[in-house]
């Protein structure tokens, strides 16, 4: 499920259909992440991150499928009061340069360490990750566990999630993704020969400037705006979801429990996929109940670990909710120091 939410928030926006859950920004709260801060050269490319705060411990952040560090502008500044937190661009997203491989968990990590350490931030890390950014986030985790003091899984995907939730659908599921990755290939076609302003492509795949101002500011919402205008955006995008099922593998190869790691999950209080002002069919609760029982499989792995359902929030609880988000890390934090 987390495979289709991530690129349901991307096709709500660019279709210029604002899900009544997504939070209002503040006026222009946005603004510091609309620019490129830090551009670190990880080996021939460059990757842009922005960190603030100080703290022995270190906060960092991963996005959903096709989103970059900005997504996280409403909690971010929040947890910099307590500590040092960052955010990040993945390779071909936000302010990053594209690399000639896809985004699967693996290459991000490899690239996300590199660019730690080139930045000059220091471990221990606190890793903070929604949907796809979930899976990055527990990978890195195995990768380099003496570098990991905590992690809060927001909707994080899970390895057995997508045939889990499908079945729980009868089908249902992967019929979406389906539709989800044949629009993307739809706007990288578009993107490739250039938007056109008042085109269908346009509205189908970059929206609505002033809806999407709605949601992040005048600032940011322009930024999001022109990099959804870039082929180098639906190229990094399309290939981003389509590495989801090697991301589940590589995932899958790793796991094993965390120990003691202190883990807290943040699971949806709302679906993403239930019918406005109507009654919750069969299929959609035994989708909800299944995404509930996957994410508790986490609390196995840990012998620190809390699950908590996010009344009001769908998938993407950084832009729904953003003060639960917070919280956790806090939590975490707290456990840490």
């Amino acid at each position: 499920m987390t495979k289709a939410v991530s690129g349901f928030a991307v096709l709500a926006l660019a279709a210029g259909v604002i899900p009544s859950s997504f939070a209002a920004a503040q006026p222009d709260a946005g603004s510091a992440f609309a620019v490129p801060h830090q551009l670190v050269d990880v080996g021939g490319r460059k990757m842009n991150i922005y960190c603030s705060g100080k703290g022995a411990t270190t906060v960092v952040f991963d996005s959903p499928s096709g989103d970059a560090g900005w997504g996280w502008f409403q909690v971010q500044p929040e947890v910099a009061k307590h500590t040092r937190a960052c955010v990040y661009d993945r390779a071909g997203l936000g302010f990053s340069d594209p690399a000639k491989r896809p985004n699967t968990s693996e290459n991000v990590v490899e690239d996300l360490h590199k660019l730690l350490a080139a930045a000059g931030e220091k471990a221990p890390y606190i890793l903070v990750g929604n949907s796809l950014g979930g899976a990055n986030v527990q990978v890195y985790a195995y990768r380099y566990p003496k570098e990991v003091k905590g992690l809060v899984l927001v909707e994080a995907q899970h390895e057995d999630e997508t045939n889990r939730v499908n079945k729980a659908s009868g089908g249902k599921i992967k019929e979406f993704y389906a539709m989800v990755a044949a629009q993307n290939k739809y706007c990288q076609a578009a993107a490739e020969k250039g938007f056109k302003a008042g085109s269908e492509e346009h509205k189908n795949c970059v929206g609505d400037a002033a809806e999407i101002s709605k949601i992040f500011g005048p600032t940011l919402g322009a930024a999001v705006t022109a990099s959804t205008l870039k082929a180098s955006f639906w190229r990094a995008n399309t290939a981003e979801y389509d590495g989801i099922e090697a991301s589940d593998e590589q995932l899958r190869k790793l796991r094993r429990p965390f120990g003691d790691l202190p883990i807290v999950v943040l699971t949806r209080g709302v679906s993403p996929y239930r019918i406005p002002d109507q009654p919750q069919s069969a299929t959609n609760k035994a989708i909800e109940d299944a995404n509930f029982a996957v994410q508790k499989e986490y609390l196995k792995l840990t012998t620190r670990g809390t699950q908590r359902v996010v009344p009001g929030a769908g998938h993407v609880i950084q832009a729904e909710k953003p003060e639960a988000v917070v919280a956790a890390v806090l939590e975490v934090l707290k456990q840490v120091k």
